[in-house]
C-alpha cells in the first residue's frame, strides 16, 4: 500500500519486521526498483539498493554486522547506514529512509 506526500514522497508499507529475522535482509520490489531491507541483530533497520554496484550481488544474502553488511560475492563492506564503501573502492550505495510504524510495520520512503 502507498501514501502519497507532498514533494513527490511516497511511503511504502512493507509489512510486518517479524518478517525479516534479526542478523539478515531481504529484498522488496518498490514500484520498478528492487530494495534490500536489513535488520540488524541490535534491533536497527536500513533500506539500500538490493545489488553491489561492483558486480551486482544481491545483498540481502550478504552478512549483516555492526550496521555493515558483506556483499557475498566479492566480500566488499558497505555501511548500512550512510551507503558508504568499507575499505574498497566500490561506488556508494543509494540508501532509503525506512521507519516502524506502532503497528510493528516497515514504513520505507521514496523521493
Amino acid at each position: 500500500m502507498a501514501t502519497t506526500l507532498p514533494a513527490s514522497k511516497v511511503i511504502y508499507n512493507l509489512g510486518p519486521l517479524s518478517r525479516i529475522p534479526a542478523g539478515e535482509g531481504r529484498t522488496f520490489q518498490v514500484e520498478d526498483t528492487p530494495i534490500a531491507v536489513f535488520h540488524t541483530r541490535s534491533g536497527n533497520i536500513f533500506a539500500t539498493q538490493a545489488f553491489c554496484p561492483h558486480k551486482g550481488g544481491p545483498l540481502s544474502d550478504g552478512i549483516v554486522g555492526s550496521h555493515k553488511v558483506i556483499c557475498p560475492l566479492h566480500a566488499y563492506k558497505f555501511d548500512l547506514e550512510t551507503g558508504e564503501q568499507v575499505g574498497n573502492a566500490c561506488e556508494k550505495l543509494k540508501t532509503y529512509p525506512i521507519t516502524l510504524n506502532e503497528a510493528g510495520n516497515l514504513l520505507l520512503t521514496l523521493i
